[in-house]
């Protein structure tokens, strides 16, 4: 799970890595006022789940909160390699001495949490890798061993950080490996970590967790919510699932790894969806292209099969974009809800291991 880098600041801010001061907006107008309470030049920085975002100019600094609007404009509904910008984070731009790059990441090979870190921030780390690979310090660390800021501090040393500095570097480097164990990380990146007349700041932050452990970090997963109170979360498959309650969802998406899918999301629609609810999931999904089957598992508690159908007839007679849908309904009111169904020729499981499994064929057979 990719966590926008609003959120993955949160949780630094949270740990004790000090961010920049920052509003999250989905307007210009809200972009503006945002400007306008911070009182000085701004970066209006878009919030996609995919890099090279300001290569594409998806973001802008702006000097008065009139060019904080203007700016916004341009950003918002932009699309940066195929995802749409639907918000932005204003932020108070810093005044930069100096920037560093530093992350911990899986290393797979070595089976080892690995540290990178380098005195070369704010640029591409693989293009640093690539020219000046002496820059770049790694090192390993045992899973089973404690890693303590001494450790830390030994690697703000091998960067070539200033002594009055080694600390406090050192102390960011410990504090960030602590978030990629706390929260399940893949990665944890600063980059840059800049030096600023406040201090170290982390400029950017990417965390991205692992969907096995997604059921351990529910802290996450509630935040990320649409316009419409839905737990959502944008993942790396084609499988859309779309679950009542944050059990369920987690379950199909276990399901559907187990028979060889990928979850594109995971949508918990709550306890007791309406029928609107469910119609604006399923559209939610179906939006996105790299969507090409939807899952929705449905076990009838509150959320009534019977309105659960209706919700889908609505989507299915009203979409433009027509997207396999495979639907497990059981639980309350789920002989009307199959009824309706059925008459309207749209099939339907009672099991989640045969819905799942029959999503993955159907996906597979698209390819």
């Amino acid at each position: 799970m990719k966590v926008y880098e609003y959120l993955a600041k949160d949780v630094f801010k949270k740990n004790g890595i000090p961010v920049p001061n920052g509003i999250l907006a989905e307007t210009a107008e809200e972009a503006e006022k945002a400007a306008e309470e911070m009182g000085k030049p701004v970066a209006i920085k878009s919030q996609v789940l995919v890099g090279g975002r300001g290569k594409a100019g998806g973001i802008k600094f702006a000097e008065n909160p009139s060019k904080a609007y203007e700016m916004a404009e341009e950003i918002l509904g932009m699309e940066i390699k195929g995802e749409t910008v639907e918000k932005i984070l204003v932020e108070e731009k810093m005044d930069i001495i100096s920037e560093f790059y530093v992350s911990v990441a899986v290393d797979r090979s070595a089976k080892k949490p690995l540290i990178m870190a380098s005195s070369e921030g704010g640029v591409d780390i693989e293009e640093v890798a690539r020219k000046t690979p002496e820059k770049i310090i790694k090192y390993h660390v045992n899973p089973l061993d404690e890693f303590l800021p001494y450790q830390a501090r030994d690697v703000a040393r091998k960067m070539g950080v200033e002594n009055p500095l080694i600390s406090k570097v050192g102390g960011i480097i410990w504090k960030l490996f602590k978030i990629f164990q706390k929260y399940d990380a893949h990665i944890a990146e600063i980059n840059p970590l800049v030096i600023t007349d406040k201090g170290l700041i982390a400029a950017d932050a990417k965390l991205d967790i692992d969907d096995d452990a997604l059921y351990r970090q529910k802290e996450l997963i509630k935040i990320e919510k649409t316009k419409d109170e839905f737990a959502y979360v944008k993942l790396e498959g084609d499988i859309a699932v779309i679950g009542n309650g944050a059990g369920l969802t987690l379950s199909g998406m276990d399901m559907l790894n187990i028979y060889g899918g990928e979850p594109a999301t995971f949508l918990d629609i709550g306890g007791g969806a309406s029928q609107e609810n469910i119609a604006r999931a399923l559209n939610l999904v179906i939006s996105d292209p790299d969507v090409k089957v939807v899952f929705l598992n449905v076990l009838g508690g509150i959320t009534r099969a019977d309105d659960v159908a209706r919700g889908v007839l609505d989507v299915l007679e009203a979409s433009e974009r027509k997207v396999p849908l495979v639907i497990r309904l059981t639980g309350t009111n789920e002989e009307e809800g199959r009824r309706i169904l059925t008459e309207a020729g749209v099939s339907f499981e009672t099991s989640m291991e045969t819905a799942a499994q029959k999503a993955v064929e159907m996906c597979k057979s698209l390819e």
